[in-house]
């Protein structure tokens, strides 16, 4: 598909968009913002613990700058793929899609590849946060009975099989606007889950002397996975901009999508630095996990986390299913449908909560999701799409190109080491288990 320039000025997606219910520019903001602020905050003390309070704040303001730049130009590509296909919009598989088949010549015929392969990275990234979800909610619970309930102490793999029940109810909820009062509380809590995270990190006096500024070069991967984990954003980058009553706003400065990546790099910093202060070494998997057992506050957090995730567990795992449905249909009669919705989202709780069971470690699934998916989804893939849309115009001296290889090349470290270093510590736990 030979595009000109011409044609691309003449369309104008914008001016073609139906949406029924379309957003204010607030209210997109507050939607990137909840997608980011996650579970994934919770863990940012850990990263700075891996990192150092130094190389922590730096990494994380680079990471911020290097993830916001990723999302502007696969919005960027997004467009100029609408204007290409004159479509009004596009998701983020059909917007790799488009980019291919518009590409070079030897590459159009991996067009579908390209897609299938961006719809497929998109679902092992939030099966992968499904199972984080899995997991942390047992952890919390056990917490919890483990100190009130002495005489039944079951391992948390026990409470990862006893909670499929609940989840296989949950996802059965098919529609979005049937899950805006389980968002709205499931935000509430994570409100007040870190407005009592902060209470404890400044309850008392905090010791620094003993923190590193730069940690141990080993556990870099570690704190990169993480924090990359708890940044990115971009599997809903597209249907935040796709729905906005101005989506001119999206981009630019002050836009959207600057406000929140900056609010998020301040509250990471803050929140990472702080608690780093506070808990040192001993940081678990989220913060919420090493507050005290004897106060109010701090068990009224760890039961706030778990029904927050529950209720969170919903929405991500939408786009799984959102996807293979897709899939499904070409298979399955009508007639049939609606049964086999049923079991697929059974399988996939089973398959999350199988994988939790077999792979209990919190930390090292985050890693996991970190390293591994979010560094495809959220690095790589933008690079290459851009690299591929815009061929015939690098810029000058092909500057698009290079620096395209270079956020290609650190994605490619980020998956690497951090997988590298989370298998290490995999065994090294096994290990510890075994003794």
């Amino acid at each position: 598909m030979d595009i000109n320039k011409k044609e691309l000025d003449d369309y104008n997606p914008f001016e073609h968009r139906k949406v029924k219910k379309p957003n204010s520019d607030i209210r997109s903001l507050a939607n990137l913002l909840k997608a980011s602020l996650g579970s994934g905050i919770l863990a940012i003390p850990l990263a700075f613990a891996n990192a150092g309070w130094g190389v922590g704040i730096v990494g994380t303001v680079i990471i911020a700058f290097i993830c916001g730049h990723c999302v502007h130009i696969f919005v960027n590509v997004s467009r100029m793929c609408c204007k290409a296909v004159r479509k009004p919009l596009l998701t983020y598989a059909e917007t790799c899609e488009v980019a291919f088949a518009i590409g070079p010549k030897r590459l159009r015929p991996l067009s579908k590849a390209a897609g299938i392969f961006a719809e497929f990275s998109l679902i092992f990234t939030y099966v992968g946060v499904c199972c984080i979800f899995t997991v942390l909610i047992a952890d919390s619970i056990k917490q919890l009975l483990d100190r009130y309930v002495p005489g039944y102490i079951l391992p948390v793999e026990y409470y990862c099989l006893i909670l499929l029940v609940p989840l296989c109810l949950i996802v059965q909820i098919r529609y979005l606007k049937w899950l805006a009062p389980i968002s709205l509380t499931a935000n509430i809590m994570l409100v007040a889950t870190f407005a009592i995270c902060v209470y404890y990190i400044f309850k008392d006096d905090i010791t620094i002397s003993d923190k590193l500024v730069v940690g141990y070069p080993a556990r870099f991967p570690a704190f990169l996975s993480t924090v990359i984990f708890a940044m990115e954003g971009i599997g809903v980058v597209m249907p935040v901009e796709n729905d906005m009553k101005r989506p001119e706003h999206f981009l630019g400065c002050p836009g959207v999508m600057v406000v929140a990546m900056t609010f998020i790099m301040l509250l990471y910093c803050i929140l990472g630095l702080f608690g780093y202060f506070r808990y040192g070494d001993a940081l678990r998997g989220s913060i919420t996990l090493n507050l005290p057992m004897d106060d109010w506050p701090a068990i009224c957090a760890k039961a706030f986390i778990a029904i927050s995730i529950f209720c969170t567990y919903p929405l991500h795992f939408y786009v799984v299913v959102d996807v293979l449905s897709k899939y499904l249909r070409s298979y399955i009669k009508k007639q049939h449908m609606n049964m086999a919705q049923i079991f697929m989202r059974i399988a996939i709780v089973w398959l999350c909560g199988g994988i939790g069971i077999a792979l209990p470690m919190l930390e090292q699934i985050i890693n996991i999701v970190g390293a591994l998916f979010y560094s495809i989804l959220g690095l790589i893939i933008p690079g290459i799409v851009e690299t591929v849309c815009r061929w015939k115009d690098l810029g000058k001296l092909n500057w698009i190109l290079w620096k395209n290889i270079l956020l290609v090349l650190f994605g490619f470290c980020c998956l690497i080491s951090g997988m590298t270093v989370t298998i290490s510590d995999i065994i090294t736990n096994l290990d510890q288990e075994t003794e």
